[in-house]
C-alpha cells in the first residue's frame, strides 16, 4: 500500500514539479513583467474576482432556497446546476455563443438593439460564472441545510425577523461552506480555459486570460508560458491549502 501511495504521489507531483524545476529565476522575473503576462493576469483577477461576486450575488438566494424550500421543478434546476460540472467546458462555450453570439438566440436580439456580448471581457465573465457558480451554490447550499432549524426558530420566537435571522444566524453558522464555496468558485472561474475561448476569444488585453495567455505563450515563448503557469499552480495550491486549514480548524472546533 505505501508503494501504491507513493507511485501516485509521484504521478500527481513530478509534472507538477518539472514545471518549476524548468523555470528559471531569471526567465522567470524577465516574463513576469512581460506586457503578456502583466495583462493577461490582471485581466484574469478581475474577471474571476467579478465572476465570484456575482456567483455569491445570485447564488446565496438559490442556495437557501434549494436547501430549504421545495418547489415544482426543483430536481430539474438542481441537474441544470450540476451539468456545467460535468460537460466539456468547450461545449459550455458553444452554449453561451448560441444563446448570446450575435446570431444567437437572445444576442440576436441585442445585437440588433447595438449590444454585443460575446468576444468581450463580458464574455469571459459569463464564461467563468457558468462553470464556477455551480460549485459556490452546492457548497453554499450544504452549509445551509446543515444548520440547527431550532436556532432558527429560536430567533425568529424572540422576534427576530427573516432577513435578520438568515444574517445573524443561518449565515455565520454555514460561513464555512459558503467560503470554502467561495474559494473554489475563484480558483475555478481562474482557470477556465475552454468556455472563454469558445465564447469570448483570445484578445490580449480583453479576453485573453492566463490559461489562454500560455496557450498562446507556448507558441512563441515557453519562458511565459512557464512563469504563468507557476503563478496559477501557485494560487491553485494557496487556495486549496486554505480550504483544508480552515476545514481543520472548523472540525476541531465542533
Amino acid at each position: 500500500m505505501w508503494v501504491v501511495l507513493c507511485l501516485v504521489a509521484m504521478y500527481f507531483a513530478l509534472p507538477l514539479l518539472s514545471v518549476v524545476l524548468k523555470v528559471s529565476m531569471e526567465g522567470f522575473l524577465t516574463s513576469l513583467l512581460s506586457p503578456v503576462v502583466l495583462s493577461s493576469l490582471r485581466l484574469s483577477l478581475l474577471t474571476s474576482t467579478t465572476s465570484l461576486g456575482l456567483s455569491m450575488l445570485f447564488g446565496t438566494p438559490v442556495a437557501y432556497m434549494l436547501a430549504r424550500r421545495e418547489f415544482v421543478g426543483k430536481r430539474v434546476l438542481e441537474t441544470l446546476l450540476d451539468l456545467p460540472l460535468v460537460i466539456p467546458p468547450v461545449v459550455a462555450g458553444i452554449a453561451l455563443l448560441m444563446a448570446f453570439g450575435r446570431m444567437g438566440v437572445l444576442g440576436s436580439y441585442l445585437h440588433a438593439h447595438g449590444v454585443s456580448i460575446a468576444f468581450t471581457t463580458v464574455a469571459v465573465v459569463m464564461a467563468q460564472t457558468f462553470v464556477a457558480a455551480p460549485f459556490y451554490i452546492k457548497s453554499a447550499k450544504a452549509g445551509f441545510s446543515g444548520v440547527d432549524r431550532r436556532l432558527e426558530q429560536a430567533a425568529r420566537t424572540l422576534g427576530a425577523g427573516q432577513v435578520h435571522t438568515f444574517f445573524s444566524i443561518t449565515l455565520p453558522l454555514s460561513l464555512p461552506s459558503v467560503l470554502t464555496g467561495a474559494l473554489m468558485t475563484w480558483a475555478r472561474a481562474l482557470g477556465e480555459f475552454g468556455a472563454t475561448i469558445m465564447f469570448a476569444g483570445n484578445f490580449m488585453g480583453r479576453t485573453q486570460t492566463m490559461p489562454l495567455a500560455i496557450y498562446s505563450s507556448l507558441q512563441s515563448s515557453l519562458d511565459s508560458a512557464l512563469t504563468l503557469s507557476v503563478i496559477l499552480m501557485a494560487l491553485s495550491f494557496s487556495i486549496l491549502m486554505t480550504v483544508r486549514i480552515a476545514a481543520r480548524r472548523v472540525e476541531a472546533i465542533a
